[in-house]
């Protein structure tokens, strides 16, 4: 099973900026879409944003439209988020994953991928 590994979390205040990492153990992300999602405390994991596999289609949550940008680097095997003017509602544990199926598209359901990465921590203090 591939492992995905998220790196680029933080303690940033209100206004900040991040920027979130994704890679694979194995050279795969290529091939298929890629997601991340976001887990705050108390609540159920929720979609933030897609990439499709050549990067020629995204698709955001409505609350980060206009903020992050999801990107993708397959000569890197690397797929990231850039979170601007974050909120304290972005707070919680961000999440990438594989999409089991349709690479072409940027699924928004969980049940959709596979191969979770053990997550990051984001905090943003008001």
């Amino acid at each position: 099973q591939v492992q995905l590994v998220e790196s680029g979390g933080g303690l940033v205040q209100a206004g900040g900026s991040l920027r979130l990492s994704c890679t694979a153990s194995a050279r795969t992300l290529s091939n298929y879409a890629v997601g991340w999602f976001r887990q705050a405390p108390g609540k159920e994991r929720e979609f933030v944003a897609a990439i499709s596999w050549r990067g020629a289609s995204t698709y955001y949550q409505d609350s980060v439209k206009g903020r992050f940008t999801i990107s993708r680097d397959n000569a890197k095997n690397t797929v990231d988020l850039q979170m601007n003017s974050l909120k304290p509602e972005d707070t919680g544990v961000y999440y990438c994953a594989r999409a089991r199926t349709q690479p072409w598209g940027t699924p928004a359901a969980i049940y959709d991928y596979d191969n979770w990465g053990q997550g990051t921590q984001v905090t943003v203090s008001s």
